[in-house]
């Protein structure tokens, strides 16, 4: 038997699931790591802390699988996009800390290019809304702020990469420097229509291109590991962003296919084929995962999503596991016009307020935490179905199904709420690590394990479908009253 390995780098843990060929989990491992918030707003990572946790768990994968390393024919890379990571191009050692997507120290910055009016230039040619979401402020940030990191750059002695880049660095022993089309269109330096970094955002924001990584298709031979660090070089045969990753591991190939992921936050893309979708409604553009030219997509960020069950967890301290939510939302019939609007870093599309902060409305002397939780979980539900009416409205479509993946989606009520308020039906499939997945198919295609998607598509397995259970006019009742606090949340 032989295997795909993918290593699946999120925000707050590390995956590495083998993959067998007919597309099954045969063994899997997670580790999770520190996050650092040196302020209010601040998110950051400790570069060791990701590398250390990703190689950590590979040989646990591969022996739950009962595996050994020469089983393994390639190996599938996903990555938390945007996060921001600078190192020393001789030595390898960063000079910060990794800058995480979620970190809004540069919303100034932001606020600053949309009062000169860039975020218009910035939009034509990247998909992309100016917020510090993305990572050319991140980089600006690091160029300014750490002492001789400017002069350095200058110099050509540092290397930029997002998390995909930096791991291959690092597992490669520095001989691959490279990214793929999904990650660097999410930089905010990258044009999505000439595939190409930009020299004018480059000016723009004072970064040397001697800082930036080759760009290659998703599925794509980037090289091999060290073997001092396996034991075994490996191939490395694809890249993606975790949210391009999770589209490709549901097949969604084809023009008008759509998934959201429930992980950290919540993304939501649309495969749009060959067409740059401009968006009126706050979405953004992008690039999908492929082979050769990519497809491009509209996508839609909210920015917590299972994090607010986390926060329920080790913040508010009123649940003891993620699982134990589900439990209790359903100890109650309703949460009793109770909204958690979770905006703890801003919100997403289609508000794009950097300033918002999290709110609870509605309390009464009668709310316990069973409401709350289950208000929370609505509350993530309510900001997907945000971002479906706003790509309903850009792409002319009305959604009938949406297919849906990542940690949270195994929570059976958050499912069917979010079926009820979307009026669609809901799609879970088997196997709900579909960014590992979406991995593991880019590197055995490009390997040559399997032939092409349409032998992937016998594979596909559909475990539940959620169907709405509520009518027109109870969905309008919530909608509405979701959208007053939303309202509430912004009165900064």
């Amino acid at each position: 038997m032989k295997y795909v390995l993918a290593l699946d780098q999120g925000t707050t843990s590390s995956r590495a699931i083998l993959f067998d060929q007919n597309g099954k989990v045969a063994g899997k491992a997670y580790q999770e790591f520190r996050q650092i918030y040196p302020k209010a707003g601040w998110v950051e990572h400790d570069p060791k802390d990701i590398l250390s946790s990703q190689v950590g768990v590979i040989a646990q994968a591969l022996v739950r699988a009962g595996a050994s390393i020469a089983d393994v024919e390639a190996v599938g890379l996903s990555n938390q996009r945007e996060t921001t990571l600078v190192w020393d191009a001789k030595t390898g050692a960063p000079v910060y800390n990794a800058i995480v997507w979620q970190c809004r120290r540069t919303a100034d910055m932001c606020d600053d290019l949309k009062a000169r009016g860039l975020d218009k230039m910035i939009y034509a040619k990247t998909g992309l809304v100016a917020d510090a979401y993305f990572s050319a402020t991140k980089i600006r940030w690091i160029l300014d702020n750490v002492e001789g990191a400017r002069e350095k750059a200058r110099r050509g002695e540092l290397r930029f990469g997002t998390v995909d880049t930096y791991l291959m660095y690092a597992l490669s022993g520095g001989r691959i420097y490279a990214t793929d089309y999904t990650n660097a269109a999410r930089t905010m330096l990258f044009n999505i229509h000439t595939l190409d970094w930009d020299d004018e955002l480059l000016s723009l924001f004072d970064i040397p291109r001697s800082m930036l990584p080759e760009v290659h298709p998703s599925g794509h031979f980037y090289g091999k590991t060290d073997g001092d660090f396996l034991g075994r070089e490996l191939k490395i045969c694809a890249v993606a962003g975790d949210q391009q990753a999770a589209l490709f591991g549901h097949l969604c190939t084809r023009k008008g296919d759509i998934k959201n992921t429930y992980g950290t936050g919540c993304f939501l893309l649309m495969n749009t084929g060959d067409t740059a979708v401009e968006s009126n409604n706050g979405l953004i553009t992008s690039l999908a995962a492929g082979f050769g030219k990519p497809d491009y997509i509209l996508e839609g960020s909210v920015f917590v999503g299972g994090a607010a069950v986390q926060w329920l967890r080790d913040e508010m301290k009123i649940i003891n596991t993620a699982a134990e939510s589900e439990e209790l939302a359903t100890k109650v019939p309703s949460s009793e016009g109770v909204y958690v609007v979770p905006a703890f870093t801003g919100l997403g599309a289609p508000y794009w307020d950097a300033r918002a902060r999290g709110a609870i409305i509605g309390l009464t002397r009668g709310t316990g935490r069973e409401h709350i939780v289950r208000a929370t979980l609505e509350g993530i539900a309510y900001q997907v179905a945000d971002i479906v009416r706003a790509m309903e409205l850009d792409a002319g479509v009305k959604i009938s199904t949406l297919r849906v993946d990542g940690g949270a989606s195994a929570n059976n009520f958050l499912m069917a709420f979010q079926s009820d308020i979307l009026g669609c039906t809901v799609l879970r499939p088997a196997v709900i690590e579909t960014t590992a997945l979406g991995a593991a198919y880019l590197a055995g295609i490009t390997s040559g394990l399997w032939s092409d998607v349409e032998e992937l598509r016998k594979n596909e397995r559909t475990e539940r479908a959620f169907s709405p259970s509520i009518g027109e006019g109870e969905r309008r009742r919530l909608l509405e009253g979701w959208r007053s606090a939303v309202d509430a949340s912004r009165l900064r």
